[in-house]
């Protein structure tokens, strides 16, 4: 997906950029790049559909919860900002949503009722 997009994107970068205008990026621009490349898409790619296949569609999607929290703790931890109060109910509140979307937490603390004409487990 990454490669065709990038290949239909290259005569409007051209267009776009005039690269033949840019200076000569250097080395360590260039590893930079690659290390972005090879790390953040096609590894996560590769984690991706590793998860898609073990997992299923409907939990993998419910890591997207999970960015809000990432990016509080990281920024918590990596930039020196402040965790607040709301911070802390907002994680709360996202961690509830995803217990009850999961449903195993629910199902342990509620019983379902048996229907009329049917035997008990």
């Amino acid at each position: 997906m990454t490669s065709a997009s990038s290949l239909m994107l290259i005569p409007l970068a051209g267009f776009m950029d005039k690269p033949w205008e840019l200076p000569t990026p250097s080395t360590d621009t260039i590893l930079a790049v690659f290390g972005i490349a090879a790390l953040s898409t096609a590894l996560a790619y590769i984690l991706y559909f590793a998860i898609l296949k073990r997992a299923g569609a409907s939990n993998l999607l419910l890591v997207t919860f999970l960015i809000p929290v990432s990016a509080i703790l990281l920024g918590v931890g990596f930039l020196g900002e402040t965790l607040l109060t709301q911070h802390i109910a907002g994680m709360g509140v996202i961690g509830v949503g995803l217990a009850v979307i999961d449903g195993r937490l629910v199902r342990r603390f509620v019983t379902p009722r048996p229907q009329p004409g049917t035997k008990p487990n």
